[in-house]
């Protein structure tokens, strides 16, 4: 195995050069030590170096639900800035529950340096307490009423919005919202950006138009089930999340219907396949591998004391993908079938 000094001199560079680098410091030559440490294949004992140190050289992302392809997006764009790094990047699951959220974080947060975390309830205690042991925090896709912690959003508000012009600009007016938990950042304001833009067009969708989920498959199937068996079932619908869209598109598919023939869908986030869909899927989209690269490059400067301490809060943009799942309202009544008996 190479050593550091091995690596020192293929860079052309002193041994405390490559060793800055390593701590993530910043250097002149970190280019030519970079490729020096790719082409010699060193890779540092991390254990010696926080023994001497006190540094683990790991950074725990902990995220409310690990199956979503959303956080695991995230979780490259962590990855691909901390790869270049002695930093490490651990991932754990609370699976929505603030209880487990909260063992999870008094469990690891004494074993890494730093956490990005993506709160399923969104508390101040427990992050005010890790930071104040001098463990940074960085929030993904979420925020507290505590406003002095970095975060890394997206546009909720605008994508939300842009949603709801699409259906109107289409014609429906019988439009329903599957929303998320009402208790985090991306839920709360989705729903209420999207009902803002429908309220400023005329349209009110009555309550049981307004279904609150859980950001989960089965939410968006139970919810969508819900809406077609009513009386008066909606034209369009729009499922504030890509799993939820998932579940929202198997009860179409479930009770016999056609999208958009049927009822038109449009989701916030895009999926793996939502091109390939039959229609494909029209989404409301958001760069996120890139929103965790920037979480990635906020916990860093964190860890290298090289920011102030003026919280930094970022915003990315959404864009709409119109694609074929939506279209101009039906004109007939929906009959819904299950199993070959007619559902009303």
């Amino acid at each position: 195995m190479a050593t550091i000094s091995e690596v020192a001199q293929r860079a052309g560079v002193s041994t405390a050069t490559v060793s800055r680098h390593l701590r993530g410091e910043r250097v002149r030559q970190a280019d030519r030590v970079l490729v020096a440490i790719e082409e010699l294949g060193y890779r540092p004992t991390i254990a010696a170096q926080s023994l001497r140190s006190g540094i683990h050289y790991a950074v725990a992302m902990v995220v409310p639900d690990i199956t979503n392809p959303y956080f695991a997006s995230v979780a490259k764009g962590v990855e691909s800035v901390l790869r270049k790094t002695p930093y490490r990047i651990f991932l754990a699951n609370t699976d929505e529950s603030p209880d487990l959220e909260e063992s999870i974080l008094r469990e690891v947060a004494p074993r890494v340096d730093g956490i990005i975390l993506a709160p399923a309830v969104e508390k101040e205690e427990m992050p005010l307490k890790i930071r104040g042991e001098g463990r940074p925090i960085v929030l993904i896709d979420r925020e507290l009423s505590d406003k002095s912690f970095d975060s890394v959003l997206v546009d909720n508000v605008g994508g939300a919005t842009a949603a709801a012009r699409h259906l109107l600009d289409l014609g429906h007016s019988a439009i329903a919202l599957i929303s998320g938990p009402l208790v985090n950042t991306p839920g709360r304001l989705r729903y209420d950006a999207f009902l803002r833009a429908l309220a400023t067009a005329g349209v009110t969708p009555p309550p049981q138009y307004r279904e609150i989920a859980n950001f989960r498959e089965a939410g968006g199937y139970e919810a969508m089930m819900r809406l077609l068996r009513l009386p008066e079932p909606p034209t369009a619908v729009f499922c504030a999340n890509n799993v939820m869209t998932v579940g929202c598109l198997k009860a179409v598919a479930d009770s016999r219907l056609s999208v958009p023939t049927d009822i038109s869908v449009i989701g916030f986030d895009d999926l793996d396949l939502g091109m390939l869909l039959n229609p494909p899927l029209t989404v409301i989209d958001r760069p996120s591998e890139e929103q965790g690269a920037a979480a990635g490059k906020l916990m860093l400067e964190r860890l290298r004391g090289g920011r102030p301490d003026v919280p930094d809060r970022i915003v990315m943009p959404t864009r709409l993908l119109a694609r074929a799942s939506c279209a101009p309202p039906r004109r007939t009544r929906l009959t819904i079938t299950s199993g070959g008996g007619e559902m009303s």
